[in-house]
């Protein structure tokens, strides 16, 4: 097959055909592709933001287990729901979804919203894990643009986009009918095959498709969405924040004891306290520090 022009229904087409025959033979076995319970595709979703799916792996059956709804996670008090979380990073995701969850069960009758408006209302939820329990959850046909997403399609167009033409360009290739099947399909691709560095060209279902085939500068890399490597962890305030989280207790621990486990000059950990005391993360008791 000859270039097609990026944007015409050829091309759609083109890249519709190629990805669907590629198949759902090719999705990994993972736990929230069994589930069609919009709760546990939230949970999911907001567990995999900016943390692998090796990490969330293990975690993710304790917690639904611990939680299978929203009320027994807005129920539950924060501290408990934060020790769970413990491993997976950026704790103000877990805050989030318990504030979620309980305006789901305040508001909601227990139900998680199913529009885009309802969603994107509720706390430390943004357009692309309203879009992901839409389609997901209730098979809409909506596009649902991660960093895997947005890698593919950058390349195939060879062009870096913009986020409003990022979900306009995957919003136009969802076939009708097979938006769950399309999304899932698009993020295993850029999770397997068309990764961020050494992408397999030549195992790409979309390589006839494709503007770019690995042959100049990477587009994706200049896309809103890109991924950006991040800082040093060792060392990090990250480490520290994380450190303090794991040795307080809902009973309180001592502020010394606290400030000796994050290994940072005192000064440092005692800002560092405060901001998470600031986030809800903490409980500042004066002579001790607890988990909220």
């Amino acid at each position: 097959m000859g270039r097609l022009t990026h944007g015409t229904d050829a091309h759609r087409d083109a890249v519709a055909s190629a990805l669907i025959g590629w198949g759902i033979a090719e999705l990994r076995d993972l736990p929230w592709r069994t589930t069609s319970d919009p709760w546990c595709i939230l949970v999911s979703e907001v567990m995999l933001q900016q943390t692998s799916v090796a990490r969330v792996l293990p975690m993710y059956a304790d917690f639904i287990g611990r939680f299978p709804d929203p009320a027994a996670l807005a129920g539950a008090p924060l501290g408990e729901a934060l020790g769970m979380w413990q491993g997976l990073g950026y704790p103000r995701r877990c805050r989030n979804l318990r504030e979620a969850a309980t305006r789901i069960r305040d508001d909601h009758g227990g139900v998680v919203p199913s529009t885009l408006e309802a969603l994107l209302a509720l706390p430390g939820v943004g357009a692309y894990t309203a879009r992901a329990v839409l389609a997901f959850a209730h098979r809409a046909d909506v596009a649902v643009v991660d960093t895997n997403v947005s890698r593919v399609l950058s390349r195939l167009g060879n062009r870096p986009m913009t986020a409003r033409e990022l979900q306009d360009t995957a919003d136009s290739l969802v076939p009708r009918g097979m938006g769950w099947e399309w999304n899932q399909m698009i993020m295993e691709l850029g999770a397997r095959i068309c990764t961020a560095r050494g992408p397999t060209c030549g195992q790409c279902p979309l390589e006839d498709p494709c503007a770019w085939r690995g042959q100049g500068d990477d587009p994706a890399s200049r896309s809103a969405g890109a991924s950006r490597p991040q800082g040093r962890f060792e060392g990090s305030d990250r480490q520290a924040r994380g450190r303090a989280m794991r040795a307080v207790s809902a009973a309180g621990v001592p502020r010394e004891v606290v400030v000796a486990a994050m290994g940072v000059e005192p000064e440092r950990a005692e800002r560092l306290i405060a901001a998470l005391v600031a986030e809800g993360l903490m409980v500042d008791r004066g002579d001790s520090v607890a988990s909220p």
